[in-house]
Parts: structure tokens; C-alpha cells; sequence
């Protein structure tokens, strides 16, 4: 099922024009935008991620640079024949993506991947795309869907939008020690 969605906006901070933002399906030709303003998205992630692990265990999790890993998981996300991707636009531009994965086996759908150009952040991009992804869970029979953060402050972001797209939050506590 293709999903587009077409919103007028009222005024932005700062400029009162009215832009046009739509959601639809991931083309590949998105690629390089959505791995640009993902590496943006997470920075502040990774740099929490990095604080509360310390640097001998976010080293041996993401190696050097964190960026290299991130991109390849993104690129691995946007290839997967079993993810379905959509793009938020904001005037033209890729200003954010979400992509979605459907179990038939146990019915459990999972919002896999979600992130805003932090040049877009704060509009409600993030919530829209989960809503869009939630309503494609839905619609393909799901009887509920999954979406996993971290609880550190550069995490606080997303659960701010999935808790605003209705997600109940279930806590969890990962341990990592450094072999």
C-alpha cells in the first residue's frame, strides 16, 4: 500500500510563508538525503550514547567514527526488501524518513528506523511519519506495533514523539562491560 500525504503548514518560527510538507513512499534517489540528514539527526544521540557508556565501550560498539557504522545501517534499512520507507518533504526537500517492518508470524510490527533534519526538528515531522508508519501496521494486520529508544537525555526527542503519537513506554535497562 502507498501512503502520500499532502499538509499546508501555517506560519514557521521566524518566516510566516506557508510551505507544503508531504509524506510518500521512499524512492531510491532519496539515498543520499536521507543518509545526510540521518548522520545530522543523531549526532546529539551519539554523543549521549558516548557519555553514558564512556569511550572504551562506544568505541568497541561503533568503532572510530560512529558515522560509518550509522551509514551503513541506514543503507542496509533503505534496501531491505522486507522495510517499507517513507520520506517526509518539506518544500522539495527530504526532511525526514521512517521506515516500518510487518511480522505476519507474530503480528508484531516495528517501527524500525525514524529521523528529522534537525533543520525541520520540532514541527511534528517525526510524529507524522510514526503516525504514517503506525496507519501502514495497521492497515497490514499487526495487532500492535514497536518502536525501541534509549532512555539517555539524546534519546529524549524521540520518546517525546512516540509518546506523543500514542506509544506506551516499556522500561528497559541494558548493562554493556567491556571484554
Amino acid at each position: 500500500m502507498r501512503t502520500e500525504q499532502r499538509v499546508r503548514n501555517g506560519c514557521l518560527v521566524g518566516d510566516c510563508r506557508v510551505v507544503e510538507t508531504i509524506i510518500r513512499p521512499y524512492r531510491e534517489a532519496d539515498e543520499p538525503a536521507v543518509v545526510r540528514l540521518s548522520l545530522l539527526a543523531w549526532i546529539p544521540v551519539h554523543d549521549s550514547m558516548r557519555d553514558v557508556m564512556g569511550d572504551e565501550i562506544f568505541g568497541r560498539l561503533y568503532g572510530d567514527d560512529w558515522r560509518h557504522q550509522q551509514q551503513q545501517d541506514v543503507e542496509k534499512t533503505l534496501r531491505d526488501e522486507t522495510s517499507e520507507v517513507w520520506v517526509a518533504e518539506v518544500d522539495g526537500k527530504v526532511a525526514g524518513f521512517a521506515s516500518a517492518v510487518v511480522d505476519v508470524d507474530t503480528r508484531v510490527g516495528e517501527i524500525h528506523m525514524v529521523a528529522v533534519d534537525p533543520d525541520f526538528q520540532s514541527r511534528g515531522l517525526g510524529t507524522r511519519l510514526t503516525q504514517v508508519a503506525t496507519d501502514r501496521l495497521r492497515n497490514a494486520g499487526m495487532a500492535v506495533v514497536l518502536v525501541s529508544t534509549g532512555g539517555d537525555i539524546g534519546h529524549a526527542p524521540a520518546r517525546r514523539t512516540y509518546e506523543k503519537a500514542g506509544f506506551t513506554p516499556m522500561p528497559a535497562v541494558h548493562y554493556f562491560k567491556a571484554l
